[in-house]
């Protein structure tokens, strides 16, 4: 078991909860929310170490999300995650703070290697 927190923000319920499950069936613990607001209430409970946030979110962007996480926990990793073919948000989202982004569809193996790299973790 890995000793990482891993956060998922994302307003497809599905696509978070499957994530989760993966992770976890490789040996990581993560944590899933649908929007920005709970991801903020879980970072008022629990340290994470990465936090995985879609863009593209109801209410709160996740680039908004993303600042506000970094000032709750200055020490928190953001991959962000984009629609398919929305570099330039990504790239926006690294410009503002954030340690990487992927663009949906997402490939565990490629996230799994982002969250072990932004955490620190060698292979």
């Amino acid at each position: 078991m890995q000793d990482l927190e891993i956060l998922l923000v994302d307003d497809e319920e599905e696509l978070v909860s499957t994530l989760a499950d993966r992770l976890e069936f490789r040996g990581y613990h993560a944590d899933a929310v649908l929007s920005g607001a709970e991801a903020i209430k879980m970072l008022g409970q629990k340290k994470y170490d990465v936090a995985v946030v879609d863009v593209k979110m109801p209410e709160i962007n996740g680039i908004e999300v993303m600042k506000m996480m970094m000032k709750l926990q200055e020490n928190i990793k953001v991959i962000l995650m984009t629609g398919h073919g929305s570099t330039e948000e990504g790239e926006h989202g690294m410009s503002e703070g954030a340690f990487d982004y992927m663009v949906k569809p997402i490939n565990l193996d490629i996230l799994i290697s982002k969250i072990k790299t932004a955490a620190g973790v060698r292979e």
